[in-house]
């Protein structure tokens, strides 16, 4: 009983309750794999559990959800405080808040999957210059940020690589040609080798992407390519995703 005690003890002044602590989603960075960012947090901050990230030429960079959720809030606040922002609640009072957004890839009461691109990094608000405001939150009070299991310090500067989707998970899409066949290239690109096509309306999972031949298709322009094999790559032109953002790993 004393120990019992003494945990639920520690969980509390560390401001999470027993059970909290417990069901937290496992969070990954807001950002692509691979991807390593500059990480900011000061007790001055408000909130003060809250984190900004930054780095160079960050404008415009795609943001991603850090867990599965559904998006619960999307506002613009104009000039002031977190600017456009969206909250994504993950359920047993878990949320994430992502704010100082230039745009918005999401609406409210769309569920989303971890990885997913939720919008782009902006200045928006009352930021005074392009950076991610990046909150965890539980019971709208925000908690010590993790990611992938380990804490972020407080306080100070750290640069950390996103794990986000690295595992590749279960990122599929399905093709939307609109009746043809969608063909299938040895590599990035429509310069080479048609080895094969897949079927207007198949799921395809999508191993890594990467960047290629500009296409334009079904779901607007997009330079992204699919890997669905070894070997095997299709344009994601014409693949919905839920994004028309990069939803898996890079490949190497």
């Amino acid at each position: 009983m004393i120990g019992k005690i003494t945990r639920a003890a520690v969980l509390i002044v560390a401001g999470l309750g027993a059970g909290s602590a417990l069901a937290a989603p496992a969070y990954q960075m807001p950002f692509a794999c691979g991807e390593t960012w500059e990480l900011h947090t000061y007790s001055g901050h408000n909130p003060q559990r809250a984190v900004d990230m930054n780095r160079s030429g960050d404008s415009g960079d795609p943001v991603v959800a850090a867990a599965a959720g559904t998006v619960v809030t999307r506002r613009d606040l104009g000039n002031s405080s977190y600017g456009r922002y969206l909250v994504v609640s993950h359920g047993s009072g878990y949320d994430t808040l992502y704010a100082h957004l230039d745009s918005f890839a999401v609406s409210v009461g769309q569920s989303v999957r971890q990885g997913q691109k939720l919008g782009n990094v902006g200045s928006t608000g009352g930021s005074t210059g392009p950076h991610l405001h990046f909150e965890q939150r539980y019971n709208s009070s925000a908690q010590s940020i993790r990611f992938n299991g380990n804490a972020l310090p407080y306080y100070g500067t750290v640069y950390w690589t996103s794990k986000n989707t690295c595992g590749g998970g279960n990122v599929t899409g399905v093709v939307n040609t609109a009746g043809a066949p969608l063909n299938v290239r040895s590599g990035p690109g429509t310069g080479y080798a048609v080895v094969g096509s897949v079927n207007d309306g198949a799921t395809v999972t999508i191993q890594c992407q990467m960047p290629g031949t500009t296409v334009t298709g079904t779901y607007g322009t997009s330079k992204i390519w699919d890997k669905i094999g070894s070997g095997r790559y299709i344009a994601d032109a014409y693949v919905r995703t839920g994004s028309d953002g990069y939803v898996a790993p890079r490949c190497p």
